[in-house]
């Protein structure tokens, strides 16, 4: 065929000017030319010649500031005017099929307009991005000119006759209209920025952000077209593989999306209505869900409109298979000739959408733009469910800050159910969001697909259509009982984590007493019940995946035997048939999914009922106060506090001590009573009302205008540095801080610290001894330069030694110089005569108060008492001072317990890396281990299942995937038989039969069925014996490991294993594993079927499958780091919230809520910003992928209908091939990311494969157990023979060659500094230490020979730290429920506890809370002390076991040990033991043993 522009047919009309030049339809085309071909010659030279000189000048942060208005809007009409020109361009081509020889003026110009438009935007973005908007004159000139040449087009069109039936006309006019639309928005830009006819251009400044280069998240700043293919985040993807992701790298978030904006911009459209009308605060969560969609309701709508419209465009895929397979398959392939005008051929668009190639590129053009608006509406849902919860935390915490005391301590608010509070209950919230657009989207979905159902298949539609939706109901159900499932697995779940912290926490504890079978056992038990909950959850998820399988199968089933016998001819074209079952496919995911969206928003409507904490009034009150609404703890409390002068506050274990003092901080709930608080000047301050602004609106508030520095009885510190915790949050002043950490005695722990004080401390640091972090707690305190300070027992944990430093540098050096107004609570009587005002407190009331002397003349017997118990003591002891040894001694213990922590650290260090080379090659092997898929964690996660249930899962799988693509090419062959049936049937004037095609099609469509349900039961299955095996064997090596491990490693990061770990590979691995598995199948599956229809599709695909390997390569590298960075951010927030509200009270005395807050923001927003970059990860792999699969889609099109009109291809073959061409696209992108997903979830088995290699105490003896007499020990009697201990094999001796005889009855005490050894030598008894030298013979049994069992259970020990059972008292006192009540009653008449005991509701049954927080720290040392005397061994051995007890309760303690035991042990010199204490224990103590270095 010739080629010329106007075309070389005989007598061709396109030459003809006779009419005039504006009258020849080819000079029309060649008018249109000169504003292309003129913007080309233009912007060429500028874009690539002159760009680099003007780029220099730029002064901005980042390329990405959109300077001009009308930015979005200039965009959008661009993407537009390029669709517009396709189509004139295939317009072109197809009309000029019908010509003798090529007319190029049908499309030439369109190819030129389709390059100028092109280059107009990438011209218009660099002027932009460089702000050099005199350059914009081009385009003002080529819009013009643009607009006049297709204004002249169309005007000349409408001259001839030439209307809306032919294509070009419309097409024409539509282009016109675009380009008057361009030019408008180019005179806009004109106007507003006054760069030309204006003598002073207009002044803009970039954005606050793109100013600061700590700011990464450009996705708000960038283009339109960056934005909806995340073309930003290109740099950031391909960096990651070279560099690990941290916080550095993706720096701060946007201003508009930090939480702080977020939530000033939710609590100012809560508190607004309610300011105005002056009414008070708003409740319920009406208000709250109000002040949510007027916050973040514009988002979301935007959400719902972008869903919608990929929705309606998801429809197009079906369509246009049903247009090309109804081309293809026409026994006629000609069609009528088109229209003449102006010397060409104008066609309608009926004609035109008869093109089979047409069809192909509007097919991928409609996937282009589906797959672009739904990831755009993802992302914009997730970004504003990320915002809102930003706001709901920082809500949360602000609520969380003005809590009641009473609620933690009573059971009311724990700190478990607060974190659930923040890490779940908000993500079901920004899940909500997520689904949210779904909820609207899904039902105009199902009635689109069924009116496109039924005019595709008629009546037989309907009952198709009927078939899925009275199986919704049935899909709701399941999914219900999903729900209740999950909820109960949860339960079980949080009890089981409950038991497992606890056990973790007394692991010393059960083992020392032998009680870990006890424990184990509950905790296996309740495991049990987790599982069988998860079994009914595995049940329920197993129905539903195949259900979601099974469903489209069943009604493809039912909807063509029903139109094979309903329809009169019986019509079952390819056309239709594969139509309809891409119809079925989209239809049956919302009906799926309608259910999780439902039940989510009423997830999302309970979690928002439960974002409100109860709350405490902020005031300051005196007289009578409760923790509980019950009976009053504090009665008839009348005190006075003296400014600047000591005052101290005694009475006996439980009388309310602590109580008074947390009243006093307003703690405690008010019945009755006043407390006025008075500063300096005697200026009276109570609970002031004061005004802060919120967003520019006022909202009331309650503030203290008092600061107390605030000592707990139980330390709180931070997980931060040692000098942060002293400090906390005030400027360092290094002559004062030195002056705290002198009279705290803290020089000796500072110098062995790695970093000195720049050490973190807490559990994720150093392991500190309780008397050290008591010293921190009390230096925090002694820093601030509050006038008030607050001291609940800082001697609890600290020796004689320390204490009288503390009391003499600390308190009555440091606080009295400065003046400061000092409470003291304590058991240490010898310090009263130091008191300027003592308070003496009895069963919850004053006793009395007054000065010392006071008190002894007014209670002349109280005072005998106190004098009595202060003159209890050795004076031996009180001559003793801190010398070297001291501080070589505490050196030592710390050091010890740093090197095993040490030495495990470099363990670990060496199982993961066992080649150590330098910096660059560790990095770089690093980097390869990031991008390769962890499969030993995989082989160990898959041989757990067990091979049978492993060769079902791999055998089900690969014959359910067969079976489906049997069924579907079963269709094809059926349908292309049709055609030629339907001609036979004709010429032979008989029936057609479809009773042997629809008999195999039905056959295989039930063995389908069947395949679904064994592969759904055999994933979950899998799933649930790999949950079980993995959890037994991990408790079950965590309770026989040693003490070395617990001592050595965060108890975060054991419950880490219990809990997260845990839970992703019970309900997270089989989910991700069976998305993974079907959706590379049905991908596999989908190539191999388009390339057997289209062979040269294998060659085609090559470079798409090269990009695809590249970009799975760096997005799993990126989506790995980030979620292990989302999941990192995660844990300091929630430690945060833990923190603050184990601290609320130190804090709210300190006044340093701001403080906090603030640390939260940071906290929120980088959590926030790791989310939003995982968010736009995700996006920026799903849009790649799915633009390759519209890709695949195009090619397996166009090369399918050639070989159909060359080849004779069936066209039932190209109609199976486009149907999994789309399949393609579809799951292309969730092969990904179930890969990435599959690959960070397995971390969970590589880090418990990693803790079941720990290896266990060695519980075996070369006794056994039936050799050991009934009663041993009966008498006691121990020989220590050169005995020599240590903790690890690696570490030094800490006892070398001890020799000690003890006697039958003999009550031994053992003396000793700090850190000489007392506590390692009674756990040598139970070895819990390692006896490299010597032995222990008691009662002539070498205790080494003994089954660990067996000897621990028949010895007790009392350990300093208290440690409680949450629980019955009966249950902590008896574990293994072998006493009778009558002995559980006098073992806590003997502890002192029995009148506390029988007040309590329950009794022996009454509940300990969590830890034993309904009781003291001094009533919890006394039901350890009574749990002891109900197991009434003949051996006790107590380890500085009056830590917290009061003199008198001491003294009752010490004479009942020695009447009920037959040999007693105590470790003396404790810290927490008072010198009257040890005198007492040294009467009955013979002999004394004496503990050196």
């Amino acid at each position: 065929m010739s080629l010329a522009f106007c075309g070389n047919d005989n007598n061709s009309a396109a030459y003809n000017v006779d009419a005039g030049v504006l009258n020849n339809g080819c000079f029309l085309d060649a008018l249109t030319v000169v504003p292309h071909v003129f913007l080309l010659f233009i912007t060429f030279p500028i874009l690539f010649i002159g760009w680099g000189s003007q780029s220099s000048k730029v002064h901005i942060h980042h390329s990405t500031w959109l300077h001009f208005p009308g930015h979005n809007l200039r965009w959008i009409l661009t993407f537009i005017l390029l669709f517009i020109i396709v189509c004139e361009i295939a317009e072109g081509i197809v009309s000029d099929g019908f010509n003798q020889s090529v007319h190029l003026h049908l499309y030439m110009p369109s190819c030129l307009a389709f390059m100028a438009a092109i280059t107009s935007i990438i011209y218009y973005h660099n002027i932009e991005t460089s702000n050099f908007p005199k350059l914009l004159i081009t385009l003002l000139i080529y819009w013009v000119l643009a607009f006049v040449s297709k204004t002249i087009k169309f005007a000349k069109y409408t001259e001839h006759g030439i209307g809306l039936r032919q294509l070009r006309f419309g097409i024409t006019g539509l282009l016109t209209l675009l380009y008057g639309l361009l030019l408008a928005v180019e005179i806009n830009v004109i106007l507003r920025r006054r760069y030309m006819c204006f003598a002073h251009p207009t002044e803009v400044k970039p954005p606050e952000d793109l100013q600061d280069l700590g700011v990464r998240f450009l996705q708000p700043f960038v283009n339109l077209l960056s934005k909806s293919t995340y073309w930003w985040m290109n740099t950031f993807i391909t960096t990651a593989h070279r560099r690990p992701i941290d916080l550095k790298v993706i720096g701060k978030l946007p201003i508009a999306m930090r939480a702080l904006t977020n939530y000033l911009k939710e609590i100012s459209l809560l508190f607004l209505p309610v300011l105005e009308c002056d009414s008070t605060q708003p409740q319920g969560p009406k208000w709250i869900w109000t002040a949510q969609r007027q916050a973040f309701g514009k988002p979301l709508l935007l959400s719902i409109t972008y869903r919608f419209m990929a929705d309606l465009l998801g429809f197009a895929g079906p369509l246009c298979i049903s247009g090309i397979v109804h081309h293809l398959s026409k026994e006629n392939h000609t069609i009528q000739p088109p229209v003449r005008h102006l010397g060409i051929y104008f066609i309608s668009s009926q004609e035109f959408l008869a093109n089979a190639y047409v069809l192909a590129v509007l097919l991928f053009s409609a996937l282009l733009l589906q797959r672009t608006f739904l990831q755009a509406s993802y992302y914009v849902a997730i970004e504003t469910g990320i915002n809102l919860r930003g706001a709901i935390q920082t809500k949360i915490f602000n609520k969380i800050m003005r809590l009641c005391t009473s609620n933690m301590s009573m059971g009311g608010m724990t700190v478990g159910q607060i974190c659930n509070l923040v890490a779940i209950d908000t993500n079901q919230l920004m899940w909500f969001f997520f689904l949210c657009p779904n909820l609207f989207a899904m039902p105009v979905q199902i009635i689109v697909g069924i009116i496109l159902l039924y005019y595709l298949l008629g009546i037989s539609a309907l009952i198709g259509a009927t078939v899925i939706t009275l199986l919704a109901p049935v899909q709701y159900f399941v999914a219900t009982k999903l729900s209740d499932a999950q909820k109960s697995t949860l339960e079980y779940s949080s009890e089981r984590l409950k038991k497992t912290n606890e056990l973790l926490r007394g692991i010393k504890l059960l083992k020392l007493y032998a009680w870990e079978h006890i424990f184990c056992s509950s905790v296996e038990e309740t495991r049990g019940k987790e599982l069988t909950s998860l079994q009914t959850f595995a049940l329920y998820t197993s129905i539903s995946i195949f259900m979601n399988t099974a469903i489209p199968i069943a009604a493809v089933l039912v909807t063509f035997v029903a139109h094979v016998h309903l329809s009169d001819d019986g019509d079952l074209s390819p056309a239709v048939a594969f139509a309809s079952l891409s119809l079925f496919h989209i239809l049956v995911t919302p009906l799926f999914l309608l259910s999780s969206v439902v039940r989510s928003t009423v997830k999302a409507l309970v979690r928002s009922n439960n974002s409100r904490p109860p709350l405490c009034p902020f005031q300051i009150t005196n007289g009578y106060f409760s923790w509980t609404d019950g009976t009053p703890t504090l009665s008839n409390v009348n005190i006075k506090i003296p400014f600047g002068q000591l005052t101290m506050i005694v009475g006996q274990v439980g009388c309310g001590k602590s109580s008074l003092l947390l009243a006093a901080l307003g703690e405690m709930q008010k019945i009755s009573g006043t407390v006025i608080w008075n500063s300096s000047d005697k200026k009276k301050v109570r609970i002031e009302r004061k005004k802060v602004r919120f967003a520019r609106k006022k909202v009331r508030i309650a503030v203290y205008n008092c600061a107390v520095a605030y000592a707990s009885q139980k330390p709180w510190l931070l997980n931060t540095t040692l000098a942060e915790n002293i400090t906390f949050e005030m400027p360092l002043i290094k002559q004062r801080y030195r002056a705290v950490i002198e009279a705290c005695s803290l020089e000796p722990d500072i110098d062995i610290l790695p970093q000195g004080d720049q050490t973190e401390i807490g559990e994720r640091g150093i392991i500190l001894s309780g008397g050290q972090r008591q010293r921190i707690g009390v230096a925090r305190a002694l820093y601030q330069t509050t006038n008030v300070v607050f001291l609940d027992d800082p001697f609890s944990a600290l020796d004689i030694h320390l204490s009288d430093h503390l009391m003499q540098e600390g308190i009555l050096k440091l606080l009295r110089e400065e003046k400061r107004t000092v409470v003291l609570v304590t058991h240490k009587l010898q310090y009263l005569p130091h008191a300027d005002w003592i308070i003496a407190m009895k069963d919850g009331s004053i006793q009395t108060e007054g000065t010392l002397k006071d008190i002894q003349m007014s209670q002349p017997e109280l005072f005998k008492q106190w004098k009595t118990l202060m003159h209890r003591q050795d004076k031996e002891f009180e001559k003793e001072t801190v010398d070297e040894n001291m501080t070589v001694l505490e050196r030592k213990n710390l050091r010890r317990a740093m090197y095993s922590r040490e030495a495990l650290k470099t363990e670990v260090e060496e199982e993961e890396q066992s080649v150590e080379s330098d910096e660059e090659d560790n990095l770089s092997r690093v980097m390869r281990l990031r991008a390769t898929i962890p499969w030993r964690s995989c082989g160990t996660y898959l041989s757990s299942a067990g091979l049978l249930l492993l060769l079902l899962l791999l055998l089900s799988q690969l014959l359910k995937h067969s079976l489906l693509v049997a069924i579907d090419y079963w269709l094809a062959h059926w349908t292309s038989k049709v055609i030629t049936a339907k001609i036979d049937a004709a010429a032979h004037n008989c029936s057609l039969v479809h009773s042997s095609y629809l008999l195999v099609f039905s056959l295989l469509c039930f063995l389908g069925i069947v395949l679904c349900l064994a592969t759904s039961v055999a994933v979950e299955w899998t799933g649930l014996r790999v949950a079980k095996e993995l959890h037994h064997n991990l408790l079950n090596n965590i309770i026989l490991a040693p003490m070395r491990l617990f001592e050595t490693t965060p108890l975060a990061s054991i419950l880490n294993r219990f809990s997260s770990d845990t839970n992703t590979i019970d309900q997270h691995i089989p989910a991700t594993l069976e998305c993974l598995s079907r959706s590379t199948l049905l991908c596999v599956s989908a190539l191999g079927v388009i390339s057997y229809v289209t062979p040269v599709f294998l060659i085609i695909v090559i470079p798409l499958a090269i990009t695809c390997y590249f970009i799975q390569k760096y997005f799993r590298v990126a989506s790995k780091d980030l979620q292990q960075l989302e999941d990192s951010t995660q844990l300091p927030l929630l430690s945060h919230f833990s923190e603050t509200v184990e601290g609320l009270t130190t804090i709210r005395a300190f006044r340093y809520e701001p403080r906090f807050r603030q640390r939260l923001l940071e906290f929120t927003d980088a959590n926030n910003m790791a989310s939003l970059f995982l968010t736009a990860a995700n996006r920026w792999l799903e849009v790649r992928m799915e633009y390759i699969g519209a890709c695949i889609v195009l090619i397996a099109a166009v090369a399918s209908i050639t070989n159909s009109l060359y080849n004779h291809l069936s066209t039932g073959l190209v109609g199976l091939g486009l149907t999994y061409a789309l399949m393609v696209s579809n799951y292309l992108n969730w092969m990904v990311r179930n890969l990435a997903d599959m690959e960070v979830q397995l971390g969970a088995v590589k880090k418990i494969k990693a803790l079941l290699k720990t290896e266990p105490e060695n519980y075996e003896g070369l006794l056994c157990e039936y050799h050991v007499p009934e009663g041993w020990p009966q008498r006691g009697e121990i020989q220590i023979q050169n005995l020599s201990v240590r903790y690890d094999s690696t570490l030094k001796p800490v006892l070398k060659h001890v020799n000690a005889h003890i006697s039958p009855g003999q009550k031994v005490g053992i003396c000793g500094r700090t850190g000489s050894g007392k506590s390692s030598f009674s756990l040598a008894f139970f070895r819990m230490v390692d006896t490299f030298e010597g032995r222990i013979i008691i009662d002539d049994i070498d205790i080494a020979k003994l089954p660990l069992q067996t000897l621990r259970s028949r010895f007790s020990i009392i350990l300093q730290d208290p440690f409680l059972f949450s629980g019955t008292i009966r249950f902590n006192l008896d574990p293994e429920m072998k006493a009778t009540d009558s002995m559980l009653w006098e073992a806590l008449e003997i502890a002192q506890l029995k009148p506390v005991v029988k007040t309590l509701p329950g009794g022996l049954d009454a509940i300990i809370a969590e830890g034993g927080e309904n009781f003291s720290q001094g009533q919890r040392q006394l039901f350890c002390l009574a749990r002891a005397f109900v197991r009434k061994s003949s051996i006790l051995i107590m380890d500085e076991a009056t830590a917290s007890i009061d003199m008198a309760t001491v003294c009752v303690c010490v004479c009942v040990c020695v009447c009920v035991f037959r040999s007693t042990i105590e470790s003396l010199r404790g810290r927490g033991n008072s010198p009257g204490a040890k005198t007492s224990i040294l009467k009955h103590s013979s002999p004394l043993l004496h503990l050196s270095e």
